[in-house]
This record gives C-alpha cells, sequence and structure tokens, in this order.
C-alpha cells in the first residue's frame, strides 16, 4: 500500500502572513484553494504556537465562496449545521455528512465513467479535481465509516444494485434526520 503523501505545510506568521513551506514564498487564501482543488492536502499551522488552524482556515474559504454568490450550501443545510452544534444531533452529523459526501461521489464516479467522456483527454485531470473537491467538502473525515446498511466485509454490489444501494441508504440516512428533528 502506498504511502499517503504528507500535506502541504503552510505557517501563518504573528502578522497573519501564511508562508508555503515547500516554494518558500507567501501565499493567500484563493492559492490555497488552489493546492486544495488540484488535489493537495494542506496544514495550516501557528508558526509561535504550533496550533493546527486548517479547519479554522478551510472554514474561512467556504465562506468567503459562499459570500461571493458561489451557493454550494443550501440555507437549510447552513440552518441545519449550526443546530448540530447545539443539540445532541452533533456526533451523528460528521458521520452523516461523510456518508452523504462518499455516495455522492460514488455516483459522480460511476456516472463519468458510463460517460463517453471518460475516453475524452483531461478527463483524468477532470476527475481528480472532482475527487479533490470531494475530499474538501468532506473535511478530511475519516472514509472508514460504511455508512447505514453497509455491513462490514460485505461486497458492494454492482451495476444497478449500487444505484438501489445508494437509494437505500439515502431513505435511511433521510429518515435517520428526519427523526433527529422531533
Amino acid at each position: 500500500m502506498a504511502d499517503k503523501p504528507k500535506p502541504l505545510l503552510i505557517k501563518r506568521y504573528a502578522s497573519r502572513r501564511l508562508y508555503n513551506t515547500e516554494t518558500s514564498d507567501y501565499v493567500t487564501l484563493e492559492d490555497i484553494s488552489g493546492f486544495i482543488r488540484d488535489g493537495r492536502d494542506v496544514q495550516i499551522v501557528d508558526l509561535k504556537s504550533g496550533d493546527d488552524l486548517t479547519r479554522q482556515y478551510l472554514l474561512q474559504i467556504v465562506a468567503e465562496h459562499e459570500s461571493r454568490g458561489e451557493n454550494v450550501l443550501p440555507l437549510g443545510v447552513l440552518t441545519d449545521l449550526v443546530r448540530s452544534y447545539t443539540t445532541q444531533a452533533q456526533s451523528v452529523v460528521p458521520q452523516f455528512l461523510t456518508a452523504s459526501f462518499d455516495m455522492l461521489r460514488e455516483g459522480q464516479n460511476r456516472m463519468l465513467e458510463m460517460s463517453p467522456m471518460a475516453k475524452m483527454p483531461g478527463f483524468d485531470a477532470l476527475k481528480a479535481q472532482q475527487e479533490a473537491f470531494m475530499k474538501a467538502m468532506s473535511g478530511g473525515i475519516s472514509p472508514q465509516w460504511s455508512g447505514p446498511g453497509q455491513e462490514e466485509g460485505k461486497p458492494e454490489p454492482k451495476g444497478e444494485e449500487d444505484l438501489d444501494a445508494i437509494k437505500k441508504q439515502l431513505a435511511e440516512l433521510q429518515s435517520k434526520l428526519s427523526k433527529m428533528d422531533k
């Protein structure tokens, strides 16, 4: 099994400037967003304290995109996220988001592979960019959670069974969410 490459280390100085340790130059939030879209993992640390600031900066990147009108997160989802910080549902939300993005990623991968576009030049780059986006949106949460209804050691279904399995998982997730609202 190949070792996962180390994340790109970005150091934040007291002046709040961000320093790319690989290229020895200063970077912006837009540069960091570009690294992530290109499939790189990043880690942002405070130079003085050593605190990991990655989550804080990723949230800031998402907030800036949302404020520029690049709305990916519907208002209802944002409202539910805020609620999840103040309710018992907090422990379920990360797993739900991970499962949702995993299902979305798998469905997109299957659709792309079946598409005539799969044979076009640049398809691999497009696919890598999509995977980087999904990884960034899932916040790096461990993909080992198999989701509701997926048993450990059970082989994944193929073809139309995949779609049925995804629909079943989605229905189960929706059912759990509706129970959490009550």
